[in-house]
């Protein structure tokens, strides 16, 4: 270590966390450590080399430009000493700073000095208490980070967006900053995305659409709200319009878009780690909190097709519109797409494509069978009986309410009447048991019964009043279950008379329309191959 006569050249550190700021901004400001430092050099005769400072940086970790700019000085003996207002101030992660005061500094020979805890290097016995202190630091910023978290986790289950600035297509509203309305000149894009998913288009096709139209991707739109903080993701002119994938697929995933925040989706690990959980439990979201700039319906058909990991056309020119839609009648696995052998080839790539149970393709015939068809065939099919039903709605919408509730058995008409007749008849006769019930009690006190009888009856009318209450119970759920069918059916008959005119599917139409396909294994009747699928339709099942 240096002698005192030693002349120093001093690094002024100075450090506010955002954290400090709301604690005491006047104590811990930048301009009050600057006075302070700056006044006990001058008062000690010590050169002050340069100021290092981290505004707005958190303590927990070293990853600080201010404090890297100085390390790089210390290394290059450009400085012999460091000075901070505080222990604190160099860092609030115990293990760090210990290491910083008791290690790399005094191999450096580097004096530290921290004015407002009596810490000197020279002075040995001003260190002995030093690594209790920075343990009291440390715990200091975690019980700070844990109330932060608290708070902003609060924020967000109240549904305000707290992130530091809008997600692309809104900006904060001037009147509420936790509170998100749209930005009309970036919401048309948000919608443009939607409409080419919908239309079969994959997340690559549309980033390139979305290039080759010269669109500021969100980036640019940032750096313009927050001048040069995103100015790093602009080096040239072309990167204004050059769309990445992950940010095509963000925007189809983000729930903000259907007027929803969501919570928790990513936090970090610990207040001392930059990492974030890939997935978390704890995520949530909080409905209608801001006006939608995709209706929440198609959004929601959206997200049901990325789930069913639709994969836009690729090298081989198919697009496989049925993923995610096609089940195995035996083993209930999905169908998964498979290239037929065939010795001539065919021009189209759809009759070169079928299907096969997934279990069977991994297993093998020990635990299923094949299930094998071809895709234009289930092609074919499946718009014929989009088109038949589309068509029925359009002639006689009633006729066909009436016969698709007359095949869900569970809602028959004719159930429905039996089950109303049935629970009026037991609302009569519980009605009835406490008249019986009052007149008991009556011939009880009057004497014109005995307590043994009384007993009895009572029992009896007792057990049969809960089982027909029971009973009561189970008839108006099957009542609302049948009325709420009835609803779905009206739902489903108006929503495929918009397809009365379709001549071609794609992937969102499968979407909207269809909840699953059972695929049943072919069979030869009367010498012919025969193969029998069932659609399952939304709202309705299969019909």
């Amino acid at each position: 270590m240096k002698q005192p006569n030693t002349i120093y050249t001093a690094a002024l550190y100075l450090r506010l966390s955002k954290d400090d700021g709301l604690m005491d901004k006047d104590s811990a400001s930048i301009d009050t450590q600057r006075d302070m430092l700056t006044r006990y050099c001058n008062e000690n005769n010590i050169i002050i080399h340069d100021f290092y400072i981290d505004d707005g940086f958190t303590g927990l970790n070293t990853e600080r430009p201010g404090f890297r700019r100085m390390i790089e000085d210390v290394e290059a003996k450009k400085v012999n000493c460091v000075i901070t207002k505080d222990q604190s101030r160099l860092g609030r992660n115990h293990l760090e700073s210990d290491f910083y005061m008791e290690v790399y500094f005094p191999e450096h020979s580097i004096r530290y000095i921290a004015l407002n805890d009596n810490v000197d290097t020279l002075n040995a016995s001003s260190l002995d208490i030093a690594p209790f202190r920075n343990l009291l630091n440390d715990m200091y910023s975690q019980d700070i980070s844990k109330k932060i978290k608290s708070a902003l986790y609060t924020r967000q289950s109240q549904g305000k967006h707290i992130g530091n600035k809008a997600p692309y297509g809104y900006i904060k509203d001037p009147q509420d900053k936790n509170h998100l309305i749209i930005d009309e000149r970036c919401a048309p894009v948000v919608r443009k995305i939607y409409e080419l998913y919908l239309d079969g288009n994959g997340v690559h096709r549309i980033a390139a659409a979305l290039r080759a139209e010269k669109i500021p991707k969100p980036a640019a739109i940032a750096a313009e709200y927050f001048n040069n903080t995103y100015a790093s993701h602009i080096s040239t002119d072309m990167d204004i319009y050059d769309w990445r994938d992950g940010a095509v697929s963000t925007i189809l995933t983000n729930p903000v878009y259907a007027g929803h925040i969501r919570g928790q989706q990513r936090p970090k690990i610990s207040a001392k780690s930059k990492k974030r959980y890939t997935r978390n439990s704890k995520a949530f979201i909080v409905e209608n909190m801001h006006e939608p700039i995709i209706e929440p319906e198609k959004w929601e058909l959206v997200q049901t097709m990325v789930k069913s990991h639709h994969r836009e056309k690729k090298s081989d020119g198919f697009d496989n519109i049925f993923a995610g839609l096609l089940r195995c009648a035996d083993c209930d696995h999905s169908l998964t797409k498979s290239f037929a052998h065939r010795r001539n080839p065919r021009p189209n790539v759809i009759d070169m494509v079928g299907y096969q149970c997934n279990f069977y393709r991994l297993y093998g015939k020990t635990h299923c069978t094949q299930h094998w068809i071809e895709a234009r065939d289930l092609y074919d099919a499946v718009l014929a009986d989009i088109q038949y039903r589309a068509k029925c709605a359009l002639e006689d919408d009633d006729k066909m309410v009436s016969e698709i509730i007359s095949t869900l058995d569970c809602n028959a008409s004719d159930d429905t009447k039996r089950a109303e007749k049935e629970l009026r008849k037991a609302k009569n006769r519980i009605a009835e048991l406490d008249r019986l019930f009052s007149s008991l009690y009556e011939d009880k006190v009057s004497g014109n019964i005995s307590e043994r009888n009384f007993k009895q009856l009572s029992a009896k009318y007792e057990a049969e009043q809960i089982t027909l209450e029971n009973q009561i119970g189970e008839l108006e759920e099957k009542i609302r279950n049948s009325k709420a069918a009835t609803e779905n059916v009206d739902t489903f008959v108006n929503l495929i008379k918009d397809y009365s005119l379709i001549t071609e599917l794609n992937s969102a139409i499968l979407h909207t329309l269809i909840e699953k396909i059972v695929v049943h294994e072919a069979e030869v009747i009367d010498g012919e191959k025969a193969q029998k699928i069932e659609i399952y339709y939304k709202f309705v099942g299969r019909i």
